[in-house]
């Protein structure tokens, strides 16, 4: 048998290994187009920030290192140009010599990937102007900043490679400002999530141009011209597009192949495309997502090297079914860790689910224990049927735990009740007897049964402030008189059964603490006395995050709150 992969990385390097393994006498061939067939895709900011210092550390496998290995035919700098699918040939072109020659397969395996996306603009191909996708794309990026010494950045994108070069580039010394349309970073978040991000990127330098639509660049002698729609020009040393990435797709459509969304290869759950003996992996491929059985486009590494093994198992005769993608990824953000799984609130609501949703400050390990950190949680789950949809976590140490047990639990088809029931490891510096997955599970299973009922971050502003409903934020007397929302009335929590007098029980009350805990005991205080309860999901922490982001454009806010609210 011989077997065709065109293109490398984490799909093509991935199947050729697997199909070695699984058979010895199979010719298998890898045409990949860059000068590198296998490489840490993930890590090549970070080498531009200097923090991974060896430019050999990124390239994982070599065509040397793979012949020695598994005896695969790792050819660099060849681009396969066109597929005869009658013939069953395929030409390429070496990129070096310049030659074309024809190759035949009995199996072919299309892993080309996905390009960084440059719509039509006016400037597109000026100097100074960069994309970061390939190995090659870095080194110009560091050469350029070995050589030029820049002293400002604007990064056209706010997504995960945005906001990790945002950080290295800061590292360096570097003026960076992120401009985008959307009004909001990393749009696997929901809005009130990012705020977190927005707050800790604007505490470490980077400016946000959020709402601004690029509309083309413009050399301006030794500096790029960033021509926006509705704002002046920003001018800088160095500008770097990462607005997101389009499938790679030209040679399968040309090949006759069915597409999907974007223009993304159709494939079905054994990784075949719409002609026989045509296979195709990562970030060019339509997958379904798991929590919803739509179409997706999800380019992450993960699903890409997975996608490989069961097309290599298909290929070599077994009968591997690829069950769909959900997200699951994460980011360091200087200081700060972000994470999510499943789908968002924004894209649950376009699915037409009728979802829910918890949110909670837990510390990441015992509060007795020194060092805790809090993180904010956000998890989502379908009214009725408590399916778990997603979970979203900003914090430090110890997300990254929470967001793989959420994420096995949403594969695992785990209720979002069940999390309540979770055998979880328990250490003091490792978490809590209680796990924040296990206190979701626990708050979710108090709204299902009626002993919790809530109200969010979004509602405040409309509540009624003409007395017809009680307003009570039963934080300390210290706190309340540091800042807190107007129409809000103060009795501490510990002060509440004493004072319960003074509320009119034939009122509802809105119910505010810090994080929500306080508030929560008060609703409950509160309900077996026949008041009808309603607690602030999140916490004054979580409507601070929101109300700071939203004030962050004029230099000094005028809610007067604490600067720094994760």
């Amino acid at each position: 048998m011989k077997v065709v992969i065109v293109g490398g990385v984490a799909g093509g390097a991935t199947a050729a290994a697997r199909i070695r393994r699984l058979d010895e006498d199979a010719q298998v061939i890898v045409f990949e187009r860059s000068g590198y067939v296998s490489y840490a895709n993930c890590g090549l900011p970070y080498y531009i920030g200097g923090v991974i210092t060896d430019p050999e550390e990124l390239t994982l496998q070599t065509p040397e290192s793979f012949w020695e290995r598994f005896r695969i035919d790792m050819r660099v700098r060849h681009e396969v140009t066109a597929i005869d699918p009658a013939r069953k040939v395929v030409t390429v072109k070496n990129l070096q010599s310049g030659e074309t020659f024809e190759e035949s397969y009995d199996k072919l395996l299309l892993s080309p990937g996905a390009r960084p996306t440059q719509p039509p603009l006016p400037g597109i191909g000026i100097e100074r102007l960069f994309t970061l996708r390939t190995v090659e794309d870095t080194l110009k990026i560091r050469e350029f900043i070995d050589k030029h010494h820049p002293k400002s950045a604007v990064l056209a994108g706010g997504g995960f490679i945005g906001l990790e070069l945002a950080e290295n580039l800061r590292e360096l010394g570097l003026d960076v400002t992120i401009v985008q349309k959307p009004m909001q970073l990393l749009n696997p978040l929901d809005e009130e999530m990012a705020c977190f991000l927005h707050a800790q990127m604007r505490k470490h330098g980077v400016h946000l141009m959020l709402g601004h639509l690029v509309e083309g660049f413009r050399q301006n002698g030794e500096q790029v011209d960033v021509l926006l729609e509705s704002a002046s020009p920003l001018t800088a040393d160095l500008v770097i597009l990462a607005i997101g990435v389009t499938p790679d797709t030209g040679l399968a459509k040309e090949a006759g192949l069915k597409l999907g969304i974007r223009g993304s290869i159709l494939v079905n759950d054994r990784m075949e495309t719409s002609v026989p003996d045509i296979y195709a992996v990562g970030d060019a491929v339509q997958v379904q997502h798991v929590v919803t059985g739509d179409a997706a486009l999800i380019s992450l590494a993960g699903p890409a090297n997975k996608q490989g093994r069961i097309a290599a198992d298909n290929i070599c005769g077994g009968h591997s079914r690829y069950g769909g993608s959900q997200g699951s990824s994460v980011i360091k953000v200087f200081e700060l860790t972000a994470a999510v799984t499943g789908i968002n609130e924004r894209t649950a609501k376009q699915a037409g689910i009728d979802c829910d949703k918890v949110y909670l400050s837990p510390a990441n390990h015992a509060g007795y224990y020194p060092g805790g950190k809090v993180m904010a949680m956000k998890v989502l789950f379908e009214k009725g049927t408590d399916k778990l949809l997603g979970a979203q976590i900003v914090g430090y140490d110890g997300v990254d735990k929470r967001i793989d047990v959420l994420a096995t639990a949403i594969h695992a088809g785990v209720t979002a009740t069940g999390l309540k029931d979770l055998d979880l490891a328990y250490a003091p510096p490792y978490s809590s007897a209680k796990d924040p997955v296990n206190m979701a599970g626990f708050m979710i299973e108090n709204l299902s049964n009626g002993t919790l009922r809530q109200f969010f971050w979004d509602e405040i502003d409309q509540l009624p402030r003409d007395g017809s409903v009680t307003l009570l934020d039963t934080r300390t007397v210290e706190e309340y008189a540091k800042w807190h929302i107007d129409g809000f009335i103060n009795i501490p929590l510990d002060e509440l059964r004493e004072r319960i007098g003074e509320l009119d029980p034939q009122k509802p009350v809105y119910i505010i603490c810090q994080s929500g805990l306080r508030s929560y005991l008060a609703c409950r205080i509160l309900s077996q006395k026949g008041f009808a309860c309603y607690n602030f999901s999140g916490g004054y922490r979580l409507y601070q995050a929101v109300r700071l982001d939203r004030c962050a454009p004029q230099q000094a806010c005028p809610c007067g709150m604490d600067k720094d609210p994760v």
